[in-house]
């Protein structure tokens, strides 16, 4: 479902760096499925594909046609973790869902966010608001003014069908509205963290109403979970993915920059980032994680990777069938030249432009490898989520690092609540 090729790595990682690293990575295997290693209780995202039942599924789907019958819009209400995927997932799919999403809580644009209100203010809502603790800032404020226009559109009985809570499953402040309301709830798991919460209910609900086959996302994470168990280089792209970015960075690659042809990608992208920036970002090390999206980048981005100050290194996600092709027509006059191309696919092209930027970066001294996904579905997209959740965790370990914790991430909060004068 997911092809691997290290093949313009070969000058920088030699044999012996791979048998240097084999006994972390078998340590750092040991620690994560021991349940062992720094950050253990936050591993529940490790075998979640499978303790998901088929049956909840079948209960999202049933909520999925009430909600999508009474509703215009969807408005997901989350940040980070309980924002990202979500959207990730919905342009990776096309962005075409029975339900349009609107998001909010992301940020704290007013502009944005009046914006949003202006739109849904005569349409038929449905809010799903995401956050494990409720308290989260931007979320939090986002949730408290759009609950307000809601309750003025709708009676109490009637919001209790438009407001769906995704939070703790017994603390917190959102629990506590929610209760207090008779809003209807999911549980956000107390072994995942935020970034690896995709395939739980805080991606798994609200991917649902708006029309996505989650049945076929979770078979594609099953299958992941599956074919990643084993600490076998040969033959788990997961671990040889987690293993060459991090030889990569003992020889001074400090930045690796994921980058696609496909700017249905554009926000797996920010998902990755926020997963593997989050998670090895600790004790000032890890790997600082950019993207691109190209070719559109490389009229921007381009002189930099291919002439810039070489402490980078490249993973590349290709398509191999995107859900749709466009053939390039021929033209009598070929005043533009292009004709050597008609009847091509615009894919075909796509794909040697990627081939010859992965050669070039190479030339000019960017080691790069490609995950290639199959094809742009629901299957390949939670294949893919887990790829990366398990090269993430092992990573981390092999880093030295606890990979599923983010104390710096409070420390703006402080200072920001702090100028606030916060009681």
């Amino acid at each position: 479902m997911i092809k691997f090729d290290a093949h313009y790595l070969k000058e920088s990682v030699q044999d012996r760096d791979i048998e240097r690293i084999v006994p972390a990575l078998y340590k750092a295997h040991e620690d994560l499925h021991g349940r062992k290693g720094k950050g253990a209780e936050f591993t529940g995202w490790l075998d979640l594909p499978s303790r998901i039942s088929d049956s909840f599924i079948k209960e999202l789907g049933q909520l999925a046609a009430e909600v999508q019958d009474q509703s215009d819009y969807l408005v997901s209400i989350g940040i980070g973790g309980s924002y990202l995927g979500i959207r990730a997932s919905l342009e990776f799919l096309g962005g075409i869902s029975k339900l349009p999403v609107y998001y909010a809580g992301h940020n704290m644009s007013s502009d944005q966010l009046h914006h949003l209100l202006q739109t849904i203010q005569d349409k038929r809502v449905t809010v799903v608001v995401i956050s494990k603790s409720g308290t989260t800032t931007e979320p939090a404020l986002a949730f408290r003014v759009v609950k307000k226009m809601l309750e003025a559109k709708y009676g109490a009985e009637e919001l209790k069908k438009r407001i769906i809570c995704v939070t703790d499953e017994k603390k917190g402040a959102l629990r506590a509205i929610a209760q207090k309301n008779g809003f209807r709830t999911f549980t956000i798991p107390d072994d995942v963290g935020g970034r690896f919460s995709v395939l739980t209910p805080v991606g798994l609900v609200p991917l649902a109403l708006a029309g996505v086959d989650i049945f076929s996302v979770m078979e594609g994470a099953r299958k992941a979970q599956s074919e990643y168990a084993a600490p076998d280089l040969d033959n788990n792209a997961c671990y040889r993915y987690a293993a060459l970015r991090n030889i990569l960075y003992g020889k001074g690659k400090k930045i690796e920059v994921l980058s696609s042809f496909y700017p249905n990608l554009f926000y797996v992208a920010e998902w990755w980032k926020q997963l593997f920036g989050e998670s090895e970002g600790k004790g000032h090390k890890g790997i600082f994680p950019a993207s691109l999206i190209l070719s559109t980048d490389l009229h921007s981005m381009g002189q930099w990777m291919q002439d810039g100050e070489r402490t980078v290194f490249e993973t590349f996600i290709a398509v191999e069938r995107p859900q749709q092709d466009a053939a390039i027509p021929a033209d009598p006059q070929d005043l533009d030249g292009f004709n050597y191309v008609a009847g091509k696919g615009l894919d075909f092209i796509n794909k040697k432009a990627y081939e010859a930027t992965a050669a070039a970066h190479f030339e000019g001294g960017v080691p790069n490898m490609t995950i290639t996904v199959c094809k742009a579905d629901a299957v390949h997209l939670g294949h893919l989520y887990y790829f990366f959740e398990k090269a993430c965790g092992i990573s981390g370990y092999v880093l030295g690092v606890n990979p599923f914790d983010q104390p710096g991430v409070e420390a703006y909060k402080k200072k920001m609540f702090a100028l606030l004068k916060r009681g």
